[in-house]
């Protein structure tokens, strides 16, 4: 049950005055943390930024006395549709965000879940340590969102997932009580067990579950392969049924850290992470830029291509690369592509020296030859490796510059594969989106790890789109069963796939995980409609059918480029470029980096022009102006933002709007 709707201004009033930090719930605050990066839209009751773990308590207290819920959020890039609800969302990347200890000779650090990735290594650097897993996003996605979804990304073949790399997490149950878990020996789990509280419950219902040898091997039989490491198929319980606490020819600790990873803030709400860090790679690089016909052939090649030791294997494919060409910023990037490829893997080559490396990127261009893959094989090497892992992180945003309503769509992007299985795989794919429904797919990513991101292009504005939405994740889910894949592999279930889980594991495994989530909420508290008892896939979306057309809002600045205003502003796609701060550089956003409010940053004014003029196609209006109010239009999204999201222009849109309507401030006719 939630009772949001019968909650009063003043108690969440009193609610905000008790905390050290603070609580937003006006309407402008609400709208702006409806959505994430991904096609979904629900607008809390209200957004908190707690500044200590007595407001995460507070918090608790609050949603269990008025039976609602808690959404834990960082930087909000999540794809799937993990942070949005309609309870509290709360934002712990605006104050919970220090970095503690670090042990230089075990190699761990503590972090707060605000942590942003990128950020942490810049200070873990000076010790030659760095935390492995690196997200597209990595220079604004935090530890907290990284711990939430598993996430890895381009480097996962070396370095795992996060799940890999948590050694404890430390914060609360849903009922307020504290805990660290991390690993158990056989004796200590099970005098856990017999404690007479939520976490005695959580560890009693977990031994009972695993403790049974046809459980244990009924999970070993339908989740995905052992072999897939991006695997994030509902709760984790297959990365426990190896530990000691169960078989004791096994060489692992119990680790209840290992099933909080992925489990998408629905479990437990943590406010602490003991993470294992790497000696920084070897210093000299090399990217392997191997240009092929198709596809097709590309992901052939793939598996010739890891027989040696790479660090990443990426694919970018045509689709990628006409969105770069129209960014300003990326074509700069593409300098080193040769003809028209209709695909492109780089492959990450490292060494202790030059001609290591250069060594190494010969032998794998020789045996890609010789088995008569690709038609061009440069090696890039200084400057020109960042300008090509800016042109593949950037697959995220340039994908969403096309103009008008057919948009490559967040639905697959998350399949996960055997690499032997993955050319078959894909090649399916491609036949069924061409044949059944008739569309293009946006194909890029982690070749490597068995993942390539797909993005079927879709119109959700219309019923027929959200039809195939619907059609197309129902049928590739039952394809990757039938590969023992994952269809989360890195990206999470969320809104988006949580109802295909019990087909993927099956109604045995599937009742599993929902005896784990009763027994670490029973009340529902954490991050409901996720995972389990979840939504269906095709509600709260962002459009429908009803969505205003960007032609009924007149301009003076022509539009049409986009086809019109609202299209403008919708061609954000979420992916928060926008929030990274002064420590990572770059010009966009300044507003975001002065103050580090959502609210400031180019994605929520895009947002709230968006929500507004789809709402009531009044573009003089408050919370446009609100939103707008410390944008300098200095034009850097123009140019950085890989959807190339103009807010400069739209604010100038706006303030003629509204200078129409309310008169030319004097202020403004001085200057």
């Amino acid at each position: 049950m939630n009772a949001s709707q019968t909650i009063n201004v003043s108690t969440l009033a009193s609610l905000g005055q008790r905390l050290d930090g603070s609580l937003a719930f006006d309407s402008l605050s609400r709208k702006i943390y409806s959505t994430d990066a991904s096609v979904y839209q629900q607008e809390p009751l209200a957004v908190a930024f707690p500044a200590s773990e007595s407001d995460i308590q507070r918090l608790i207290e609050f949603a269990i006395q008025n039976s609602i819920s808690l959404i834990p959020r960082t930087a909000g890039t999540s794809l799937a549709g993990q942070v949005v609800g309609d309870g509290i969302i709360v934002d712990v990347g605006k104050y919970m965000n220090s970095i503690g200890e670090v042990d230089g000779q075990a190699k761990t650090v503590v972090v707060q879940p605000g942590v942003v990735r990128d950020e942490l290594n810049l200070a873990l650097a000076e010790q030659g340590l760095f935390f492995g897993p690196e997200t597209s996003t990595s220079n604004r996605a935090m530890i907290g969102g990284m711990l939430g979804n598993n996430s890895c990304g381009s480097n996962s073949i070396v370095y795992g997932t996060t799940r890999d790399q948590t050694i404890e997490v430390t914060g609360f149950f849903s009922d307020g009580s504290r805990a660290t878990l991390g690993a158990l020996a056989k004796e200590e789990f099970q005098s856990r067990g017999r404690l007479n509280s939520r976490e005695g419950e959580v560890y009693r219902t977990i031994g009972q579950i695993l403790g049974s040898a046809d459980n244990r091997a009924a999970i070993r039989d339908n989740f995905p392969k052992a072999s897939i490491h991006r695997r994030n198929t509902g709760y984790a319980i297959d990365s426990l049924v190896n530990s000691d606490a169960f078989d004791e020819s096994a060489d692992q600790p119990f680790n209840l850290s290992k099933l909080i990873a992925g489990s998408e803030g629905t479990l437990f709400f943590a406010t602490s992470i003991k993470l294992r860090l790497q000696e920084l790679p070897p210093p000299e690089s090399g990217l392997l830029c191997v240009h092929f016909e198709s596809v097709d052939e590309a992901l052939r090649a793939n598996i010739v291509a890891m027989q040696f030791p790479l660090f990443a294997s990426e694919l970018i494919d045509n689709l990628i690369l006409e969105g770069a060409a129209r960014n300003k910023n990326q074509r700069e990037n593409m300098a080193f592509v040769q003809g028209n490829p209709g695909a492109i893997l780089i492959l990450d080559v490292r060494a202790r020296s030059e001609s290591e490396v250069g060594k190494l990127a010969e032998e794998v261009k020789s045996k890609l030859q010789q088995a008569n893959f690709g038609y061009a094989w440069p090696l890039l090497t200084g400057s020109d490796i960042k300008r090509v892992w800016e042109l593949r992180k950037a697959g995220l945003g340039v994908v969403g510059n096309i103009p008008g309503d057919d948009k490559p769509t967040t639905v697959i992007e998350d399949t996960a594969v055997a690499i032997e299985d993955l050319p078959s795989f894909i090649a399916e794919v491609d036949q069924m989106l061409q044949q059944k429904y008739d569309c293009q797919c946006v194909r890029y990513a982690h070749a490597g790890s068995g993942e390539i991101h797909l993005r079927p292009v879709i119109n959700l504005k219309q019923p027929e789109g959200v039809k195939k939405f619907r059609g197309i994740a129902t049928d590739v889910a039952a394809l990757v069963k039938s590969y023992r894949g994952s269809i989360s592999g890195e990206h999470g279930d969320g809104l988006l796939r949580s109802e295909f889980i019990e087909s993927q594991v099956g109604p045995e495994c599937y009742s599993m995980l929902r005896r784990v989530k009763e027994a670490f909420d029973p009340n529902g508290i954490f991050n409901p409609g996720k995972i389990v008892d979840p939504h269906p896939m095709d509600r709260l979306l962002r459009y429908d059918a009803t969505a205003r057309a960007s032609s009924d809002v007149e301009t003076v600045f022509d539009f049409s480029g986009t086809e019109g205003l609202q299209r403008a502003a919708e061609m954000c796609t979420g992916s928060g470029d926008c929030r990274k701060s002064a420590v990572i550089g770059g010009t966009m956003c300044p507003s975001f980096m002065a103050t580090g409010n959502e609210r400031d940053s180019t994605r929520a004014r895009a947002n709230i022009v968006r929500q507004v003029l789809a709402d009531t196609g009044d573009l003089a209006s408050k919370e446009i102006r609100d939103a707008m109010d410390l944008c300098l239009a200095c034009k850097g999204c123009k140019s950085e933002c890989p959807s190339n999201v103009d807010v400069g222009k739209i604010k100038a849109e706006f303030l003629q709007a509204w200078h129409d309507r309310h008169g030319v401030p004097r202020r403004a006719k001085l200057i």
